[in-house]
């Protein structure tokens, strides 16, 4: 039965036209928030979507990160915005999902079935007494072959190098004839403008338009955090376990008694545990009882000592998901093969704090950089995956729980990382340690235009650190010459580029609109204007 227009065509044709205004030519700041609020509205004052504890958190923590973007306006906070706008829809629409992954991949199909559901919800739906879906079959049957056609001719033109000649003189002068066309037709809109109008239909459907589809929540919902003990016969085998069978025969089907599993399992962990003992025994010796040497390698050091904690860990996670995803949870005497799990995990987390060391005395030497953060960002998150795969073992919880947990904390972190602006930190740190660090002075100039108001206030400091630092010319900005030894002309020609960075930054601003909007450009903005040279 056709229904009648109703909320969500008018909130997607809105919500192309504010995203074509909001975004067209401007910078991603403010307008992130108001696009955000608009889709907010739209979802409260909607009465078939569902509104829970667990979507009104989610839309909590999509706000937070609209206010990351206008507060500390950065690619991170930016992406983090397009994140939690995924795992936004992905609540609305499927509320009964519990891992934020699942979540994550429930929101990807919304936005690539976008189209079809839109052009399913119009075609179900009456304008007045007149009805499209005549005009939609049409479309359907010239679509499809299109498409196919230009699969088709893609490979051709791989095969035929004359062919794909052809091809591309054909694409020009069908790209031209169409490009005139639209120009005729709409005088005032650039195609490209349509495309970006185009683009914002899409989105605003895939938030708003929920996909006809249960699979996912389905499919979830037969899975548990809680182990249960099964018998053996009626746990089915897997695709891969009968392959295995096809070459290892009635060795693989022969049925490990619990006994036995336990041994080879106590063996594998005290095996791993002398293995990764001498390991940490090493770094007692050199790294936390040892003295520091001069021209330690520090980025050799800790890009080593990284490693080896990913390939622990991974190790770590893949052999106690092995044995202890079964049975053996619950057999009464498997207390020696948790002990030594649980010695392993210890021996894991000791190794997370000699990295975490490494990555302190490299901080202590060289100061901060986005890559030092990164590895502490990453030993936590290593830290909690061990404290989950303690968990799983001490609790009897499932893979499926892992996933739930560490997909959460992981999204959580990446949205109060925005709350941090981390240009203002690294050169605040770095300039307030500049005695005790060996400074990288590329990387200092390199960071964001934020930090121009305290670069403009450090000038005399930063051309003393120039002088004594070892860095690659900037031979791309004509600024320093390598073999120049003048003092003085590579002052002039550092405070000049200073000055053009200054410079091509307030000509930026002043090309934006209120649109583009963010503190930290405001900010910056305001220093420059009560500092005027």
């Amino acid at each position: 039965m056709k229904k009648q227009i109703n909320l969500h065509l008018y909130a997607i044709v809105c919500g192309g036209l504010l995203f074509n205004y909001l975004f067209w030519m401007e910078k991603q700041a403010i307008n992130l928030m108001i696009y955000s609020l608009f889709i907010l509205i739209v979802i409260l004052i909607d009465k078939e979507k569902q509104k829970n504890k667990k979507v009104y958190l989610a839309m909590s923590a999509h706000v937070l990160s609209a206010l990351t973007v206008v507060m500390n306006q950065s690619n991170l906070t930016v992406i983090a915005w397009y994140i939690s706008l995924a795992i936004l829809t992905g609540v609305v629409h499927f509320s009964l999902l519990k891992s934020t992954f699942v979540i994550a991949f429930a929101a990807f199909l919304q936005f690539v079935t976008a189209p079809v559901n839109l052009f399913k919800e119009i075609a179900n739906t009456h304008f007045g007494g007149l009805s499209i879906t005549p005009l939609l079959k049409i479309f359907k049957y010239v679509f499809i072959p299109i498409i196919a056609t230009s699969l088709f001719c893609i490979l051709y033109s791989i095969a035929s190098p004359v062919f794909a000649k052809y091809l591309q003189q054909f694409s020009a002068s069908l790209g031209t004839l169409l490009s005139q066309l639209f120009t005729f037709l709409f005088a005032d809109l650039s195609f490209n403008r349509l495309l970006h109008i185009v683009l914002g239909i899409v989105i605003t459907t895939a938030v708003l338009l929920k996909l006809k589809d249960n699979s996912l929540e389905k499919a979830e919902l037969g899975l548990d955090e809680e182990l249960k003990r099964k018998r053996r016969s009626n746990i089915n085998r897997s695709i891969g376990y009968e392959i295995m069978s096809v070459f290892a025969g009635k060795l693989l089907k022969r049925k490990l008694a619990l006994k036995t599993e336990n041994i080879i399992g106590i063996l594998s962990f005290l095996a791993l545990n002398l293995l990764l003992l001498f390991l940490n025994s090493i770094d007692i010796a050199t790294l936390w009882l040892g003295e520091l040497k001069q021209g330690t390698n520090y980025s050799a050091e800790l890009h080593e000592g990284t490693n080896a904690l990913i390939i622990s860990i991974i190790m770590a996670m893949v052999v106690i998901l092995y044995f202890f995803n079964g049975n053996l949870n619950f057999y009464s005497k498997n207390k020696t093969i948790r002990v030594l799990a649980y010695l392993w995990i210890i021996q894991n987390a000791f190794l997370v704090l000699s990295v975490a060391l490494r990555d302190f005395q490299y901080i202590d030497a060289h100061g901060l950089t986005y890559k030092r953060i990164g590895v502490l960002i990453f030993l936590i998150l290593c830290s909690v995956g061990l404290l989950t795969v303690y968990l799983k073992v001490a609790k009897k919880k499932t893979l499926f729980y892992l996933c739930r947990v560490n997909g959460l904390i992981w999204y959580l972190l990446l949205i109060l990382s925005g709350l941090v602006n981390w240009d203002l930190l690294i050169i605040g740190y770095n300039l307030n340690n500049r005695n005790n660090i060996s400074l990288d002075f590329d990387h200092l100039m390199g960071l964001s235009d934020n930090t121009l108001p305290l670069l403009d206030q450090n000038r005399f400091l930063l051309n003393k650190i120039r002088r004594s630092a070892s860095f690659l010319p900037y031979t791309n900005r004509s600024i320093y010459v390598a073999t120049h030894e003048d003092q003085k002309l590579q002052t002039e020609a550092f405070n000049k580029y200073l000055d053009d960075r200054i410079r091509h930054f307030e000509e930026q601003y002043s090309e934006t609109t209120w649109l583009s909007w963010n503190y930290r450009d405001w900010q910056t903005q305001q220093y420059f204007l009560k500092n005027k040279k």
